[in-house]
């Protein structure tokens, strides 16, 4: 396939998020910007209000020849799984897509501020990728050396080999913010009977309106386990039927 015409063909925001970490860290490779205006420091943010860096260190990565190949993983991920989503579960409301991006980005930012992160592009391909996995269990994943697994499993093995080879933690942390968004999105107002907690705001909404027509259906979440409600009696009784002895 033609480049550019495989690029047209990602979903809008998957687009937007490759490109944004693409040439923001090629422009910092070849030192056009310095990657120290671009990092996460909660004291230059909080202390100097340099509240941009809590939006270009989710994009920007410090290639070099040590983690060039983590960078060129981390885009698979993105263009494979992010696009996945996208198209599939969020295909008809991209609103919902880019309130789940944002959300992600803020626990992120929360993540990386707590652990002294400085760059979150690990933390939210993780979550994104998790969210699928979770959303798609029983499919069976490539790996390595041609390992094959189900999706749920994915996440884990991903943050163990970031563990074993890199010492980070970005990875787990990036499982757990994924988790809190499948969490109040999906499980607790389907599994436990909740109010659903996370529903996109109307501006979003209007800014990016749903699309109609179309189908969608693949990796959809889990069937509701609460138990159905019962309509509350009435203070008067029950009552009796007419025509009934």
């Amino acid at each position: 396939m033609d480049a550019g015409v495989w690029y047209r063909s990602l979903p809008r925001f998957t687009r937007y998020w490759l490109t944004a970490t693409v040439v923001l860290s090629m422009l910092c490779r070849f030192d056009i910007i310095p990657i120290y205006w671009l990092h996460l420091d909660r004291n230059l943010v909080f202390g100097k209000l340099q509240l941009w860096r809590c939006v270009t260190s989710l994009f920007v990565f410090p290639i070099s020849s040590n983690t060039a190949f983590h960078f060129l993983i981390n885009c698979f991920f993105i263009v494979q799984y992010s696009s996945k989503l996208e198209k599939d579960q969020y295909s008809r409301s991209p609103a919902d897509y880019l309130y789940l991006l944002i959300v992600s980005a803020v626990l992120a930012n929360i993540g990386g501020m707590l652990f002294n992160v400085y760059f979150l592009m690990d933390m939210l391909v993780l979550a994104i990728t998790y969210i699928w996995c979770q959303l798609n269990k029983d499919v069976t994943v490539s790996f390595w050396f041609g390992t094959r697994f189900k999706a749920m499993y994915l996440p884990w093995v991903l943050a163990a080999f970031e563990l074993i080879f890199h010492f980070s933690l970005a990875s787990l942390v990036g499982i757990f913010n994924g988790h809190v968004y499948y969490f109040f999105k999906f499980q607790y107002s389907q599994d436990l009977g909740g109010t659903a907690l996370l529903e996109t705001p109307q501006f979003l909404k209007r800014l990016v309106p749903d699309i109609s027509g179309g189908f969608g259906g693949f990796g959809v979440p889990p069937e509701s386990r609460a138990p159905p409600r019962q309509a509350p009696e009435s203070p008067w009784g029950r009552g009796m039927t007419l025509g009934r002895n």
